[in-house]
């Protein structure tokens, strides 16, 4: 190991520590208090490699915070942390019979890696026991999880789970969303009166803007209002997507889901058979021949959806397309806004086409840079032999990490990091990196 990387290694765990609570990692130390679904599960990729307990520790609370009908939600709160806004009083999740008790969270859910991040953390576990037993624990959850999302999210059982808020994509002001907000018109006394505090923490340039967070407001009012009822919920929502990002995610999910059911001697067709499914709908309903990409399906439009966006690689990760589209793929992004061919950066792939209507290298998931969505696409990249373009975005991430500080988000022009500094995954997916080389 290089002295450089040592270095790094030691930064990434003390953003880790500085975030860390005793019970979960806040992504970030003032913007992120509470904790968020898919950080913890990202973050816990990274603890797998050299704290066993705490990545063990930093899922157990949130599946601990699980709903009774298998809703993993995207928001547990620590209750003194009230300077937060969509805060506890806002989601009334406690209309739903299902909520849990004795836990404050959010009516909304995140992108599926959860069964991805246990199995990560039994494969790195030094206390072979200790893992074991975890995965025991963890195995039920991360079952009625994935019946929820297949149950209600699916109930015309065609593989493909939709979102119901840009929030459970994990991308919440994507370009993806356009359409739909601007379809999306409201009066001023359906708009719900709320504070918002992210922008007095960080630079009003790099967040969402009010009208955007006026529509993020209604829907989950909306919410509120059908009791969390996922049949009323479904009748009346404005915004219904089939998600590449969300469904590629649980497609490779079942995958892990259905090992950690061979490791527990349980039966693992039901979750191969799933995520088989899902990988046929991804690659019938989703994938555009014109624009050789996969593309959102908007359900209450009835079509998908022209916006470009680096999520929209997600099925290489989970090894959906052939080979043929694996190679469209890769030359778009090599040759179209991506930038991966482009020899004279190291910057990692933007968000969002740069060449786009819209594009920003510094709105938040409208062209930045996210180290996770990257990480995706280096490990989708190798999954299918592009070993030299999967080598470029390791180090690209590496590089950014150092010259850019450990930020949530990164200019693709300049490499300047923006969003909430000392950010958890960002730290953790690099010790990911820099360890699995270094084992």
């Amino acid at each position: 190991m290089t002295q450089y990387n040592a270095n790094l290694i030691w930064q990434a765990k003390q953003v880790l520590d500085f975030n860390w609570t005793g019970k979960y990692t806040r992504p970030g130390p003032r913007l992120y208090p509470h904790q968020w679904s898919w950080d913890s599960a990202l973050i816990a990729i990274g603890y797998a490699h050299y704290t066993q307990r705490r990545a063990i520790k930093e899922l157990n609370h949130l599946f601990e915070s699980q709903w009774k009908n298998g809703l993993l939600p995207q928001i547990v709160f620590n209750p003194h942390f009230s300077e937060y806004f969509p805060g506890i009083s806002f989601w009334h999740a406690e209309r739903s019979p299902n909520s849990p008790p004795g836990r404050k969270t959010s009516g909304v859910v995140q992108p599926p890696v959860h069964a991805t991040a246990t199995l990560r953390i039994y494969q790195h576990a030094k206390d072979a026991a200790d893992a074991q037993e975890f995965l025991g624990h963890a195995f039920p959850r991360l079952v009625a999880w994935h019946d929820y999302l297949y149950r209600e999210r699916d109930p015309w059982s065609g593989g493909l789970v939709y979102i119901r808020h840009p929030w459970e994509s994990g991308m919440d002001n994507s370009p993806i969303w356009d359409e739909i907000m601007q379809r999306l018109k409201l009066r001023k006394e359906q708009i719900p009166t709320y504070h918002r505090v992210d922008t007095q923490l960080v630079a009003t340039q790099d967040r969402p803007v009010s009208s955007e967070y006026d529509r993020f407001a209604y829907l989950v009012q909306l919410f509120a209002e059908h009791d969390y009822d996922e049949d009323r919920i479904r009748k009346d929502c404005p915004f219904l997507v089939q998600d590449v990002l969300f469904n590629s995610l649980l497609c490779q999910a079942d995958h892990d889901l259905a090992e950690i059911a061979r490791i527990l001697g349980e039966d693992p067709s039901t979750f191969e058979g799933r995520a088989q499914k899902t990988a046929s709908a991804i690659d019938q309903k989703l994938w555009n021949e014109e624009h050789g990409t996969y593309l959102d399906f908007d359900l209450v439009a009835g079509r998908q959806i022209c916006a470009y966006v680096a999520p929209s690689f997600a099925p290489l990760f989970a090894g959906i397309p052939g080979k043929d589209r694996v190679q469209r793929m890769v030359d778009s992004l090599e040759n179209d806004g991506f930038g991966l061919g482009a020899k004279d950066s190291y910057y990692p792939v933007p968000s969002y086409d740069r060449y786009g209507f819209g594009f920003s290298p510094v709105q938040y998931w409208r062209g930045p840079v996210w180290i996770n969505i990257n990480w995706f696409l280096m490990h989708g990249l190798k999954r299918y032999g592009f070993d030299e373009h999967a080598e470029r975005l390791r180090q690209s991430i590496v590089s950014l990490c150092q010259e850019g500080g450990f930020c949530e988000y990164y200019d693709p022009l300049t490499g300047m990091g923006h969003g909430s500094d000392f950010f958890s995954w960002t730290a953790a997916l690099l010790l990911d990196i820099l360890l699995e080389k270094t084992v």
